[in-house]
């Protein structure tokens, strides 16, 4: 089982993540955009290659996030209208999450299988979380998945603020 780390970079507007091995190699850089319309992120390896892309779709009722891994749309992730909670519904790729993960802790299963863990670190700047990821193939989905479900969780809590 491999574990990477992932830190927000702090006092980035643009929302940029590093992601490095228990090394500290850096291994993956993603980087969003900056007021533009859709938000995206593009996740980058070591060598400055795209390997995933990850878009918010505009002007949707309910927001909606599609992860491209090597130019494939792999994953939808989708808000459910709740009156209460918010919950959003993840498609694709035969992944399913258990656990908490508005809290940043839960296990990705791909057909009832294991592929992965992810711990949010607390008490540190920025965001910061560890993954462990079983098989090496899909490394490169999970570190997208883990970068979109972040940004749903500061869409909704830009939102919140808003709205008070």
């Amino acid at each position: 089982m491999r574990e990477l780390y992932m830190k927000q970079r702090m006092m980035s507007l643009r929302g940029n993540f590093t992601v490095r091995d228990a090394d500290e190699r850096d291994v993956y850089f993603a980087q969003g955009s900056f007021m533009q319309i859709p938000k995206t992120f593009l996740v980058a390896d070591s060598n400055q290659k795209e390997v995933a892309f990850i878009t918010k779709k505009p002007f949707s009722m309910l927001p909606t996030f599609f992860v491209e891994v090597d130019g494939m749309e792999r994953l939808t992730i989708k808000k459910e209208f709740t009156f209460l909670k918010a919950r959003y519904s993840i498609f694709g790729a035969g992944v399913e999450i258990e656990g908490n993960w508005w809290d940043m802790n839960f296990e990705v299963m791909r057909n009832g299988e294991l592929i992965g863990r992810v711990d949010k670190k607390w008490f540190s700047w920025g965001d910061s979380y560890r993954l462990q990821i079983v098989k090496e193939e899909d490394e490169i989905l999970f570190v997208s998945l883990v970068i979109a479900i972040d940004y749903v969780k500061a869409s909704q809590a830009a939102a919140s603020a808003g709205a008070t």
